[in-house]
């Protein structure tokens, strides 16, 4: 069982070693002198069998999280040595995000299940009580759902002024839900169940007046990035908010600091999906374009997401697990 004492003994090599990954990302890894390059690399090969006897371990969860991504920072830099640019953003969104993701999913699911459970709840209020509806949605819109109207329509007017507005509205929801996590996930947690009453109510108000299949066509492409963008960003909210409430065998303060970086690489995948949903949900999701084009494309899209996050970097991954 790995003990509090022999933590203290590794921490100073680990914090050596993460001061060194830092300044190699920041600077180059040509601003190393040569004894500070056979110190990263001395390090390295310590901290990987310091990670060794942390997994044998099974109540150092949170430990062997913090070293497996300290030796995955610094095993970039040894085996790349580039500074940053765009390449590295690159290989960030192709090879390194998609393992972040993978590594955290479990708080992507919990950020989904969430959701779920408020859409359950507001279908099934809206199903039982019809003026919870009508309370909850407002006569406007309720008017506009007894005329067979989409209330989207308007967007079709203001298409370049409507793709901005989208855009920065989907990402202020994201990293409200990704603030949510200071406060213990709490505000997370809201967030994410508020949004699927919405979704719940608004869904079955439109299939009780038999408008399922306009408001999903409309959904479809946009939503197939969007909403997984949501529940990620939910996802990183919680995995802050762990690091406040579990701190585990670290200092709480360490135990934030390594939710945080987890948080933010976990959030910083979703702008670019942010991006592509809101020129859709601008152009195409509110236009006339045939229900079976707009089903596609999101079917499309939301084929490739789940690819990319599934299989991305797993080569890596491969030889990554044989080096430490």
């Amino acid at each position: 069982m790995i003990s509090n004492r022999w933590i203290e003994q590794r921490k100073s090599s680990w914090g050596r070693l993460d001061a060194l990954t830092h300044q190699v990302e920041s600077s180059g890894i040509g601003t190393l002198s040569g004894s500070e390059l056979r110190e990263f690399g001395l390090l390295y090969r310590q901290v990987a069998s310091d990670l060794s006897a942390v997994r044998s371990d099974r109540a150092s969860g949170t430990l062997e999280e913090y070293l497996n991504q300290l030796l995955s920072r610094a095993h970039n830099r040894i085996y790349s040595g580039r500074k940053a640019g765009f390449g590295s953003v690159v290989r960030f969104m192709t090879q390194e995000y998609p393992r972040v993701f993978r590594r955290l999913f479990p708080y992507v699911l919990t950020s989904f299940l969430i959701f779920l459970a408020g859409a359950t709840l507001g279908t099934l209020l809206t199903l039982s009580r019809p003026e919870f509806m009508r309370l909850f949605l407002g006569p406007a819109m309720l008017e506009t759902i007894d005329r067979h109207e989409m209330w989207t329509h308007s967007i079709l007017s203001m298409k370049p002024q409507a793709s901005t507005a989208i855009l920065t509205n989907n990402i202020g929801v994201s990293f409200m839900a990704f603030a949510g996590g200071i406060v213990g996930g709490v505000g997370t947690i809201y967030m994410m169940f508020n949004n699927g009453v919405v979704m719940g109510v608004i869904g079955t108000a439109c299939a009780r007046a038999h408008m399922a299949l306009d408001l999903f066509s409309f959904v479809a492409a946009h939503g197939a990035l969007e909403l997984p963008s949501i529940f990620i960003a939910g996802g990183a909210g919680l995995r802050l908010g762990t690091g406040l409430l579990f701190p585990g065998m670290l200092a709480r303060k360490d135990a934030l600091a390594l939710a945080a970086k987890d948080a933010i690489q976990l959030l910083a995948g979703v702008v670019p999906l942010l991006f592509v949903a809101g020129m859709l949900e601008a152009f195409l999701s509110p236009s006339g374009a045939p229900k079976g084009l707009k089903f596609a494309v999101g079917g499309v899209l939301l084929t490739g997401l789940g690819f990319w996050l599934a299989e991305g970097g797993r080569s890596k991954d491969k030889l990554f697990a044989k080096i430490i």
